[in-house]
């Protein structure tokens, strides 16, 4: 299993982005950015897709194309991912910079945020060495506001010799202007005069030899000072970027090696090493956008983000900071559990009345049983089922997962969670794509795209299903009900369930981190990668948004996509229940079969084809069950968990039963949605089999030892 860009679905090239023009006239505008400052949200203002949007940084890792017309023109919008430089350290800033740089975009618009303009005009300075046709968007004017802090928006744009337009996305303020602005730049370059760092005279000494030298080979096809700059001290991903672009090596140019070597003896005779250039070049440009704030903002209070810092003494403290995230998570779930009963017993009897609707109609009009076995009883039954069980719960979960993103929280989490995962020789942003994984796996998978270095991505695409989904909740929601909290009565039933499964979730976490950490140890030995982690300032949640985008990016496109795998699924289960051999069905022959080697494990032959049969939708794992112990041909609808529990105990479930399948759902195969898009995300059947394999072994190697030391353990006593 080789460790290649292909194989982590790293390959990411801006030059590879295929933009679809209707027109030649039509402009191609970038928007650039650092991460967090409303890049997505103006761009859905523009174009009216919705990307998705939250108060965290590093969503964006692959340019997202949009369009939209102003005054009879068409402009094409490209959201390149966000990034702190041009001087790239990851994936999604060289995906940043080389389009920045490389793929000829009409107009640049560097969305910043009015509330840490100061941090944003560094990327500003980078990108205006590199093209004069650049906007300055000032995003969240309306923070700035609240905070007290003023920003003079005609002097900023004097002294950076380009337009500057402020805005507030998420209302829509200013967007009229900016795209008045970005017709005017993209039909008119001469508007923007771009400003100009000065270097010390000895660098600039340097700059000055090697643009004479290469102006006759790239033309206009490239800033010369820009590229003077760059040879100085050029990396090998920038090479190639740029040996693609021009279509030559440059530095193979005997005149330009010789002038970029001699010009580098020339530095070092001056005390330079090349080694400092970077640091010398980085300095200057932090020191020209410091002099730049402090002529352009006034802070009328200087200690407007005192209270995000007092909360964050808290939130991210080493005393605190882990338990109010189990108290937040504890939250959600308790809600989640409380509030999707009802709502889940209403929609059942709807769509189970409905399934009765149809058996009428399939009676009435002649068809014959097989066929409605297999159309109403198979299909639509398991359909029904996985709506029913999966709709409501995640209803409430994603939206109250989407406030704290979008309040600023998740950051905070992986924060607090960063160290944890740095012993583990993994990354600290694999606890945002942990916490994703939480609503559904496969949507944490493709969340693992923030993660830099493709050895740390991998790990965490591997590890991601180790935390419960969506649709194993109801599972371990029953379980834990019946035989754990069932000596309990009113709310405390639902706080025990709660802390149960709270602590089934701990385990899924320990185990992520130790398998992280063996991981890391063996077929993927590496040490965890340094990256910048942004804590944005916490926002007031827009509680409309977020319902809309929860519901509809999230719960429906999920609910969708289990819908599409569950509906074959509930075919060939009817198939397998239904048709019989010697008498008996072939489930009844796979369960038999499979009950010696289920016992083994502290499960059963009917439970272990279950979990197989729901590999599809694991939603469907209960009623599968019932189906095999009370031998129908059709999934089981049950009218209590008590009347569940007495059909389990009766066909030998006990406590350990019980333990063995919640800790074997929570550490099992992930399902076909998953693994299809981990075949997706790395490229590769190997790992997407590997992934398949790794929880299932150790699943059954920790349900091996839980079954058999508590059956010593009996026996002793």
């Amino acid at each position: 299993m080789g460790l290649t860009n292909k194989s982590t679905g790293a390959s990411v090239n801006s030059n590879e982005l295929v933009i679809n023009k209707t027109n030649p006239s039509d402009k191609i505008i970038a928007l650039a950015g650092n991460p967090n400052v409303g890049k997505s949200t103006v761009f859905n203002e523009l174009t009216g897709l919705n990307q998705h949007t939250g108060n965290w940084p590093g969503k964006t890792v692959t340019n997202a194309q949009g369009k939209y017309t102003y005054n009879d023109k068409n402009f094409i919008l490209i959201d390149i991912p966000g990034t702190y430089s041009l001087m790239a350290s990851s994936v999604e800033e060289e995906v940043a910079r080389d389009f920045i740089c490389f793929g000829k975009p009409d107009t640049i618009v560097v969305v910043v945020d009015a509330t840490c303009l100061e941090r944003n005009l560094n990327l500003v300075l980078q990108i205006l060495e590199v093209s004069q046709n650049v906007i300055v968007c000032v995003n969240l004017l309306d923070e700035a506001k609240k905070k007290k802090i003023k920003i003079n928006l005609e002097k900023l744009s004097k002294k950076l010799g380009v337009p500057v337009i402020g805005t507030s996305a998420r209302s829509g303020k200013g967007l009229d202007k900016l795209m008045e602005k970005i017709d005017e730049v993209s039909n008119n370059y001469k508007i923007c005069s771009g400003y100009e760092i000065r270097y010390d005279e000895i660098i600039e000494d340097a700059i000055s030899k090697i643009e004479s030298k290469i102006n006759k080979y790239v033309k206009d096809k490239i800033n010369t000072r820009w590229l003077s700059i760059k040879l100085l001290d050029i990396n090998e991903k920038l090479h190639k970027s740029l040996n693609d672009y021009l279509g030559f090596d440059i530095l193979e140019k005997d005149d330009i090696k010789k002038c970029v070597d001699e010009t580098l003896k020339y530095l070092e005779y001056n005390n330079i090493k090349k080694e400092k250039i970077r640091d010398l070049i980085v300095s200057k440009i932090v020191n020209e956008a410091e002099n730049i704030y402090d002529k352009c903002v006034i802070l009328e209070n200087k200690k407007y983000n005192e209270r995000d810092r007092k909360i964050d003494k808290i939130l991210t403290s080493k005393l605190f900071g882990i338990p109010t995230m189990l108290l937040l998570l504890g939250s959600i779930f308790w809600l989640t559990i409380e509030g999707a009963n009802y709502p889940s017993e209403i929609l059942s009897k709807i769509l189970f009345g409905i399934q009765d609707k149809l058996t009428i109609l399939f009676h009435s009009i002649g068809a014959p049983d097989w066929l409605h076995g297999a159309l109403v009883l198979g299909v639509y039954r398991t359909v029904a089922w996985v709506v029913s069980v999966m709709l409501p719960p995640m209803a409430i979960f994603f939206p109250l997962f989407t406030l704290l993103e979008d309040l600023g929280y998740l950051p905070r989490i992986a924060f607090n969670m960063d160290k944890f995962f740095k012993k583990a020789c993994a990354h600290g942003k694999q606890a945002l794509s942990m916490c994703m994984g939480f609503g559904c796996n496969a949507c944490g998978v493709i969340g693992c795209r923030i993660i830099d270095s493709p050895r740390e991505r991998l790990i965490a695409i591997l590890t991601n299903c180790f935390v419960p989904c969506n649709g194993r909740f109801p599972t371990l929601i029953a379980i834990i009900t019946m035989f754990f909290a069932s000596m309990f009565t009113g709310s405390m039933k639902s706080i025990m369930s709660t802390l149960i499964l709270l602590s089934v979730i701990l385990l899924g976490i320990i185990m992520t981190l130790f398998i992280s950490k063996i991981l890391s140890k063996t077929i993927l030995k590496g040490m965890p990668s340094s990256f910048v982690l942004e804590l944005p300032p916490y926002r007031k949640p827009q509680i409309g948004k977020v319902l809309v985008r929860s519901i509809f990016d999230r719960t429906i496109f999920v609910l969708g996509r289990s819908i599409c795998v569950a509906a074959p699924a509930g075919l060939i289960i009817w198939l397998l229940s239904n048709i019989d051999i010697n008498g008996i069905s072939i489930l009844k022959y796979c369960t038999e079969f499979l009950n010696p080697f289920a016992n083994i494990f502290g499960l059963d032959g009917v439970i272990l084809m279950a979990f197989i049969l729901g590999f599809p939708a694991n939603e469907i794992v209960i009623p599968l069950m019932l189906m095999g112990y009370m031998s129908t041909g059709s999934m089981m609808e049950f009218s209590s968990l008590s009347s569940l529990k007495d059909i389990l105990v009766s066909n030998g479930w006990t406590w350990i039963t019980a333990i063995c399948t919640m800790v074997f759902c929570l550490l099992h195969f992930p399902c076909g949605t998953t693994c299809l898009t981990i075949k997706k995300e790395t490229g590769s059947l190997k790992w997407t089999i590997f992934s398949f394999l790794l929880p299932t072994l150790i699943g059954l190697t920790v349900c091996f030892l839980i079954a058999n030391i508590s059956r010593l353990i009996m026996l002793i006593i």
